[in-house]
Parts: structure tokens; sequence; C-alpha cells
């Protein structure tokens, strides 16, 4: 089973449709999912029956949760995904007890700029074309739940108003799974009385709403359910939170995503499982995999790797002061990806924007630059600094490509080790799958047998400007924090009502470690804009905005989507990557 490698290595989805697949069943019966803990999804995915699996298996110890992160990327990734499989396929290629846990891919990325989030060469997750398309229709249900909630605000506003929602306080947006910058800022109900009551409003992209956030946070069917019910939609005239339990859709709410909680399970392309579930991103949402597989793998297996969006300063933050506050699972080693090519742009050699071909930037990122390469380390040595603030291993995974040389990996090591890291080793899963990464799992396994001591930068209580300060100078490296207007308002309201309380969830660009893509490196001198602050009342956390920021992408000029297309004599889908 699994795929036999050839060189040079073929497209992404070659090598996905070339790999002979274990049917998912053999998958679970391997891993101990009993029969009736199992909800295929034709021959290759299936669903896990969370709650009977986790009742059988309550006093197993858990597993070591891994978590992998990066350096700030370039827009081109930097390759966690990638990294993430090829730790995952080492550590079961060494015969140990092994699972990946990741999140869905959004349609936005897939079909915009990246491409899809399956992993590459000989590390994916399959089926990859369900997987990046439709998949177990989780994301659906979690937009068709968020636009259930929106159809009933303007319903309300339209039939008497009853709850006294102010049409200019409402916070919900509706949200589409695909980048559409048009839909950023709308106008609703146009056409008369018939159609509704006129507002201003907008769309942010699915995997950025509330219920994303929930669908990944949720413990169960009562937490969903009591997370949907304090949802805060908006606000009154009198300017007091109204809830969809108050729109009397929460219910209706819980039953659209019953069965898009469950963990998917798939398999990655040498055969060992792989939980797909969960789908915020990590620069507007909270960015990691959901809570409900986290729980089911570590109960299965000895060694769960997970991977947290971006950036340290996005999704592996997120990851401790949203997941771990909330669900409390201990993390017990961060691997920090980085490549060659993303260093030398920090150390100045090149600066790659969104949008941009590779071609202009190739012979600068593929040429050896010590110069370059030290000084951009300085961004490795902040996110290494990150990890450690919550007091979590870290082991630096070099993501190497062919025009690395010895002497640049090299490099990296000392600087990484010099900067607190437990070890830095290079990886060729891309190439070599599994194989390729055996010498990052063993220190891997090293770093988790290691004692952690978890600790946060704030308290629960603390004051919110407190707690985006902490996160701004101590994390970010600024010197200080200035807040507009609106956030100055926010802050007094949600103060008001309690809701300094909820954990932090800073939306801020994943190209920078401050609130510029454009300052790049660990920039200092310079200080973090909060615009506006928003709260995500059933998903748990404040979400400060730094910046012009929009929650829903637009395409670029020559988009991921063009070469999609089907093989009309095979049925195969072509032209994913």
């Amino acid at each position: 089973m699994g795929v036999t490698r050839r060189y040079p290595v073929p497209s992404d989805i070659e090598i996905a449709q070339e790999t002979v697949l274990d049917p998912i069943e053999k998958i679970a019966a391997r891993m101990g999912i009993k029969d009736e803990e199992l909800e295929p999804y034709g021959k290759y995915m299936a669903k896990v029956d969370y709650q009977p699996l986790l009742e059988r298996l309550k006093s197993k110890p858990n597993g070591k949760f891994i978590t992998v992160t990066a350096i700030t990327p370039t827009p081109l990734g930097e390759g966690k995904t990638v990294t993430s499989l090829t730790l995952g396929q080492a550590l079961a290629k060494m015969g140990l007890n092994a699972c990946n846990a990741l999140r869905e891919p959004s349609k936005g990325p897939t079909f915009g700029i990246k491409g899809g989030a399956c992993g590459g060469g000989y590390s994916q997750m399959l089926p990859m074309e369900n997987i990046n398309l439709h998949f177990t229709g989780d994301i659906h249900a979690a937009e068709s739940a968020n636009n259930l909630a929106a159809a009933a605000v303007d319903n309300s506003i339209t039939h008497g108003n009853k709850l006294g929602i102010d049409p200019c306080n409402v916070t919900w947006v509706r949200g589409e799974d695909l980048n559409d910058r048009a839909l950023r800022d709308i106008v609703v109900g146009l056409g008369g009385k018939v159609n509704g009551y006129p507002r201003q409003t907008g769309y942010s992209i699915t995997v950025a709403t509330e219920p994303a956030a929930i669908h990944a946070l949720t413990s169960g069917l009562a937490d969903l359910r009591a997370r949907f019910a304090r949802t805060v939609i908006g606000y009154s005239y009198a300017n007091k939170p109204v809830t969809c339990e108050d729109l009397k859709v929460a219910g209706a709410m819980t039953a659209l995503m019953v069965d898009a909680i469950k963990p998917n399970l798939v398999q990655s392309t040498e055969n060992h499982p792989v939980f797909c579930s969960g789908f915020p991103f990590a620069n507007v949402a909270h960015g990691n995999n959901s809570v409900l597989a986290d729980l089911v793998a570590l109960k299965l297996c000895d060694y769960v790797v997970s991977e947290s969006g971006f950036a340290s300063d996005n999704g592996f933050v997120k990851l401790m002061d949203v997941v771990v506050r909330q669900s409390h699972i201990p993390v017990d080693c961060a691997v920090i990806v980085a490549s060659i090519r993303a260093l030398k742009q920090h150390g100045g050699a090149y600066h790659f924007r969104p949008g941009m071909k590779y071609s202009a930037i190739k012979a600068a990122a593929e040429t050896e630059n010590p110069d370059a390469l030290r000084k951009g380390c300085e961004n490795l040595a902040q996110h290494i600094k990150i990890v450690k603030a919550y007091g979590v291993h870290a082991v630096v995974a070099i993501n190497r490509f062919t025009s690395d040389t010895d002497k640049e990996v090299e490099l990296i090591r000392q600087l990484a080790i010099e900067a607190g890291a437990e070890d830095a080793v290079p990886h060729e899963g891309w190439a070599k799958g599994g194989e390729g990464g055996l010498d990052l799992a063993k220190a891997v396994v090293k770093a988790c047998d290691k004692p952690t001591k978890l600790q946060f930068l704030y308290a629960d209580d603390a004051p919110i400007k407190e707690k985006i300060e902490a996160n701004a100078v101590k994390l970010y490296g600024a010197d200080g924090v200035d807040y507009q207007a609106a956030a100055e308002e926010r802050i007094k309201l949600f103060t008001s009502l309690g809701y300094n309380k909820l954990c932090l969830n800073v939306a801020k660009t994943h190209l920078s470690l401050s609130h510029d893509p454009n300052l790049l490196n660990a920039p200092r001198g310079w200080r973090l804009p909060v615009r506006d602050i928003k709260a995500n009342v059933g998903a748990g956390f404040l979400y400060p905005l730094t910046g012009v920021f929009p929650t829903m992408p637009g395409l670029p000029s020559e988009p991921a989507f063009i070469p999609v297309d089907v093989d009309l004599k095979t049925g195969k889908i072509k032209g994913l990557f």
C-alpha cells in the first residue's frame, strides 16, 4: 500500500492519485476505533463518533501533543503542513503509535494564491481532491449555521424588531467560503419593505466566522448548544447584547452542526492516520484544528502531531491563549518550521509580495547568502522566544529545498540553539516522505520526554488593555499599543458586560510580527494600532483588529482555480496543488 516514490518528484495531484489507499475501516481498526464508533463517508473517509469513544477510553492517559508552527512566512508558505505530515509519518515509521490532527482546507486559498492545504510531495493527507473541495460538508454546515443567524437578524428587524436591534450596530455578517472582495461591504434589504430593512453589512470568509471557531472549540453537543445560545449578533438601541438565543435560532444552528463536529478520519501517503477537522484561519480566527479531534487522537495515540496556522505569533499564540485555556490540553513540544529562502527575505535579500511570481526572486532566494541568512535568523529567534514564553519546548525544523547548502543549514542550527531551541534539524519530507523526517522525529521525541511547565502571559480576569499589551510588547516586540476611538468604546462596553474575562485572539497580518506586512524580520521601534475590537462570546474570545485587515480575502490576478479542471474520460480532478 502507500506510494512508490519516483524522481523527479511528480506533481502533488499525481502523487495523490498514484497512492494506493487503505480502506478507512482498516485505518480505524489499527488505531483501536470500534466499528460502531466509525461512520464511513465512502471508501477512504469517515467520521468518528466521539461520545462513545471518549467514554470508553476516559481512564486511558493522553498521548504527547506536538504542534507545528513557523517563522514569519512568505506568501509562498514555508511548508508547515508538509512538515506536520512528515513528522507524523516519521514517528509511525519508527514504530511509534502516532497520528496527525490537522485543519480542513478552505476553498479561499485553494482557489486563491496558495492552492490546496493537504501538504505536498510525498507528505500529503488523502484523498486530497475531496479534502480540498467539499470533504464531509463541515464547512458547509458552519456556513449554513452562520447565514441562518444572519437571516434571523434581518427577519427580526423586518417583523417589528421586538428585540430592539440597532441596525447600525449589528456585528454579525454573512459567510462564504471563497475569496470575494466585492462582498466585503454591501447593502442588504433594497427593493422596498417586502425585501426587508436596508442596512449596511458584509461577508467574511466562512472559516473566519464565529460558527467556524465554535466548531473547532466545542467539546460536545451540550457545549455547542450553550456556545450558540450566548453568541452575540449585535446590540440593541439600549446598547445591550442580542444573542442567538434571543433570536430563537441557537437550537437550529446546533442542529445544523451535529454531524459536523464529529472528527474526520483520513490517511497520509504512507497510510498512517490523520484526523482532519476544524478550519479557522489563523490571522483572523484562532487557527487550530478541532478540540474534539485532539481529544480523540490523544486517547488513541501516543504522539499527536497538530499544526497551528501561520507563524507562532498567530496560530501558536492562539493555540495557547484560546485552545489551551479553554480545553486544558497540554502542549509538550512546538516545532518551528523555517525555510532558508524565507530567512533570506527577512535578512533583506529580496521581498516577495502577494501576487508576485516566484521567478522574480528565484535567483536571490536560491543563491547562498550567509549575511542575509544570519540577519534573517533574528526572526527565527523571536519565534523561539514566543514559544518559550509559554513554557513549551521548541524544536526547529528546517524544511530543506534542493538549492539549500550544508553551510546554510549548519548556520541556522547554530543560531537556533543559541536562541534557546532544543535542536534544529533539516528534513526532506516533500521528496522522501517519513524517511526524510526521521532525524526530526527523534529530536521531537527527545524534547517530549522533558517535563514542561506551561504558563500564560496574563490572567483570565486581567483588564482588556493589559491582555492586548502583553501580547504586543512581550511577543510581537512592539513598544506599546495605540487604540482608535472605536476600540476605546468597545473596551468600555465589553468591560461593563464582563467580557474582559474572555481570552484574546488578535487579528493581525501573518506576513510580519507587526501589524504591517512590509515590516520584515524582527522589527523594533513600532507601536501596535488597534482600530476596533469584536467579542465572539460564543467562541469565548475577544477579537482586536489591528491595522487594515479584511476578513474576506480577495483573489489575485492569476487565481489558483485557473488550472483546475476535470478529465472527462476518467472523471478525475486535475490541476489542484
